[in-house]
């Protein structure tokens, strides 16, 4: 017998016996009847090459791949609705953001239409593959496209049954039904038969973002910005503007399977472009958010940071001022400070505005007779009287005095100025704000005259759209002295198809008199230009 070499494996030797042990190289031992005997060690050998040949068996069984589903590209005839029986419409929500729940890549996702969860991709290796073998469901639709897919056969699914699921992930509108929103009452049902009006619902309040609900809530009833967000199609511009539009969609949905939405998805993109000064995490203020909202809006709908009227936005809101100011020499009377001196040089300057400030009257420092905090009273009339061009206000040694001009904007937003910070303290001025809704705001007094905008003496009748209030809220209940407070927001809307007024807190939507409506703390308001000049508002 050959010896192996080192460098050869030994199953390659085939035609090679085993080596012998030493005995039997010399002896090979007694012969019975013409035939060898087997040495106890041969045996071993036997024994032990038997055993190796049934284990490589058991190794080859076992390392045989498991068939995988074959892949379709049509269901089998006779099965086109396989597996839409499972699909449970309760717990879908498209509201949050499209992350898949594993890798958390917003690339390609697919919501599973069994258990809500959102998975990435639908090829064989896929997440979306893996939890349809795993749990055994086996719907999913596109978040992009709409499609519905079969899991892991890989077939679309082509059934009408699902259109209402498509048309609650992202709702679509036609032109004529956008021009009845506001001109016919609506009611609608959600899943669970609990009756809702479209665009007048309850917004999530995830954390602290009632900031935001309020400014959202307030800007879907601005018409001419909510059917531009409606009806345009926004896939080429950027995801701010683009998920502004599925959340104002999803707000006058009229076939929703919940009476609430959630502006989570928004949120996180408004987190990332403010560079995290407005979260859902820590409450804002409405009014830094508004204008920061608004601006945004602007740049993303391709408009110009210096040109005006160059987007929708500054279409709706911008109007200019003029503004008037006079420097506050030494020689003026302490009196006499706000008194425009007729020898002295006067400058004006033209500026636009997106939302107009009115100052509130300080705050009685004492108490009534019956030992309670006084709480005044001042007409809106009286604090819109800055923009007259007469009154004049001090600020940084100059006198200055404002007054709009035309044309006037469609829509009015009033900021009421309530919080004022200094270096120890934010103090809050609860001083009412008095208004009828039901009469208007005339806005003639406030204008530069100009008779080829619009006939002097005529009035300038503004209707309110929607009215944010705040509210102090103790917070803690158990310790009366506290002077800690915590600020909410409301916002009251004008339901035009019923001539009715709803206020909105978080998911809470409830009716409220026109004439309470001034009785809470208003902060921001949106007045809408009144088409017909002719007298007022029919009540």
């Amino acid at each position: 017998m050959s010896k192996r070499h080192a460098s050869e494996a030994l199953d390659e030797l085939y035609g090679v016996d085993s080596p012998a042990s030493k005995k039997s190289r010399f002896d090979e031992g007694p012969e019975l009847n013409g035939t060898t005997t087997a040495t106890p060690s041969e045996k071993q050998d036997e024994s032990i090459a038997d055993a190796e040949s049934e284990g490589d068996g058991d190794d080859f069984e076992d390392d045989q791949p498991t068939k995988a589903p074959i892949r379709q590209s049509a269901p089998t005839e006779g099965y086109g609705d396989l597996y839409l029986d499972t699909i449970d419409r309760n717990v879908l929500d498209f509201d949050f953001e499209k992350l898949c729940s594993i890798s958390l890549s917003n690339i390609n996702v697919y919501a599973c239409l069994v258990c809500g969860k959102y998975f990435q991709g639908r090829g064989p290796k896929s997440h979306a593959y893996f939890h349809a073998l795993e749990d055994g469901h086996h719907v999913f639709i596109n978040m992009e496209t709409q499609k519905v897919y079969v899991l892991p056969e890989g077939y679309e699914v082509r059934s009408k049954s699902l259109d209402d699921i498509k048309y609650v992930s992202d709702p679509r509108y036609s032109r004529q039904e956008v021009m009845e929103l506001d001109r016919k009452p609506r009611t609608a049902w959600t899943l669970g038969g609990k009756q809702y009006t479209p665009g007048y619902v309850g917004m999530n309040n995830i954390k602290e973002n009632d900031y935001l609900n309020v400014v959202v809530q307030a800007l879907s009833h601005v018409g001419p910005l909510r059917n531009f967000l409606l009806l345009e199609d926004f896939s080429s511009r950027p995801e701010l503007v683009k998920r502004c539009a599925i959340l104002f969609r999803k707000i006058w949905n009229a076939r929703a399977f919940k009476s609430h939405v959630s502006p989570h998805e928004l949120l996180q993109e408004i987190s990332l472009r403010s560079n995290k000064k407005f979260t859902l995490t820590e409450q804002s203020d409405p009014v830094d958010f508004l204008s920061w909202f608004l601006n945004n809006l602007h740049l993303g709908l391709g408009g110009s940071k210096t040109k005006p009227g160059s987007s929708i936005i500054q279409r709706i809101f911008q109007g200019k001022l003029k503004v008037e100011s006079q420097a506050i020499t030494a020689k003026a009377d302490v009196g006499d400070r706000l008194r425009f001196e007729e020898a002295a040089e006067v400058k004006t300057d033209i500026t636009r505005f997106l939302l107009l400030t009115l100052d509130l009257p300080p705050a009685p420092l004492f108490q009534d007779e019956l030992e309670g905090n006084i709480i005044p009273q001042v007409p809106l009339t009286t604090i819109l009287a800055k923009y007259d061009g007469v009154k004049a206000q001090e600020h940084l040694a100059q006198r200055k005095r404002y007054r709009l001009m035309h044309p006037l904007p469609p829509f009015l937003i009033f900021h009421i100025k309530r919080f004022s910070k200094n270096k120890f303290v934010s103090e809050r001025n609860p001083t009412i704000v008095t208004f009828d809704a039901r009469v208007g705001l005339d806005a003639s007094p406030y204008v530069e005259p100009s008779p080829a905008d619009h006939p002097p003496g005529e009035p300038i009748w503004y209707d309110l759209v929607a009215n944010v209030t705040h509210e102090a809220v103790r917070a803690k209940e158990d310790v009366a002295d506290t002077g800690e407070e915590r600020k909410t927001w409301k916002v009251q809307l004008k339901d035009k198809g019923r001539d009715e007024w709803v206020v909105c807190q978080d998911l809470f939507v409830e009716e409220i008199q026109k004439e309470l409506l001034y009785l809470g703390e208003s902060y921001l308001q949106v007045w809408e230009r009144r088409r017909d000049p002719k007298g007022k508002q029919k009540r």
